[in-house]
């Protein structure tokens, strides 16, 4: 496994992830009871972007950077509140330190909530165990989210949040995804589920968004408005060179999430563009523009 994040931390698909995961979770700290957060491919926790990975092609001054520096409308601040508290808490001194998933947890979960991190790769296992070894809410397993996952839901606090987003490095990463909703999802149907997903192969996505949609509408499930999708690209999604585009699926999102995200989508495309063709789009994934899915 050669792939490493710390290459593209803080960039614009970051941005977009983590806003949506710190929304959930300020979103679930409504109330008193406690959640749990279960990160099916965790990484380090967190990247330094002083690092030589971080400064040979930093990705992040695209990204987090800009979105730090540059003047926001009052509904972009609220949707990006919770996410710029992790970040600006790890920076007092300015920005040298970027959250991943895991530490954006770590930093916005209570005392009373549960994080539960999951990490094949053995080196990045064992960086992220050192990391929280002190903090009694987390545990870290060093395996495969994937297998791991029906065995961790539901939570005994029948609360929270799942996030699955893996390095993908192998072609059939959708269909390795797909196998594990059909494995775990079908155990805890209420909670919320986070799927990233890159947008390169745009049959691929589409196959794995629509066919979500549909299995899980068949199997009752879920309903339309408990299914919600959030794209971005920064240039033309089929140019050439690094990654153009990236997005998320949630299944049971936060009643307020779509609004923030109307508000979130287009500034970010507007302040974040690289190039012509940048855009968004917010929608349920099945639509009457949508392939027809024989199987998910």
């Amino acid at each position: 496994m050669n792939y490493r994040h710390a290459f593209h931390a803080g960039n614009f698909a970051d941005v977009l992830k983590h806003a949506v995961l710190a929304q959930c979770f300020a979103h679930l700290k409504k109330k008193d009871k406690p959640f749990r957060y279960i990160d099916s491919h965790a990484g380090i926790g967190a990247y330094d972007l002083t690092s030589s990975e971080a400064q040979r092609n930093p990705e992040w001054e695209g990204g987090i950077a800009k979105v730090m520096a540059s003047a926001k409308p009052a509904d972009v601040a609220e949707a990006l509140a919770p996410l710029l508290q992790a970040v600006t808490a790890m920076n007092p001194d300015g920005l040298k330190d970027y959250p991943g998933s895991p530490e954006i947890a770590a930093r916005l979960l209570r005392p009373t909530d549960r994080i539960q991190l999951c990490e094949l790769h053995p080196a990045d296992a064992k960086t992220l165990d050192n990391r929280y070894k002190r903090d009694a809410r987390v545990k870290v397993e060093a395996r495969d989210g994937y297998k791991a996952l029906p065995g961790l839901v539901p939570p005994r606090e029948k609360r929270g949040v799942v996030l699955i987003d893996p390095p993908f490095e192998h072609r059939d990463e959708m269909a390795h995804m797909a196998e594990a909703v059909r494995a775990a999802l079908p155990k805890w149907p209420n909670g919320t589920w986070i799927f990233w997903r890159p947008l390169k192969d745009l049959w691929a996505s589409e196959r794995f968004d629509v066919g979500l949609a549909e299995w899980l509408f068949e199997e009752e499930l879920a309903t339309p408005e408990k299914l919600l999708r959030a794209d971005l690209w920064v240039r033309d999604i089929e140019s050439e060179g690094k990654l153009a585009g990236a997005g998320i699926v949630v299944v049971n999102p936060p009643y307020t999430l779509e609004g923030q995200l109307l508000a979130l989508l287009p500034w970010l495309a507007e302040t974040l563009a690289q190039g012509e063709g940048a855009g968004w789009r917010l929608d349920g994934c099945a639509t009457d523009e949508s392939l027809s899915v024989e199987e998910f």
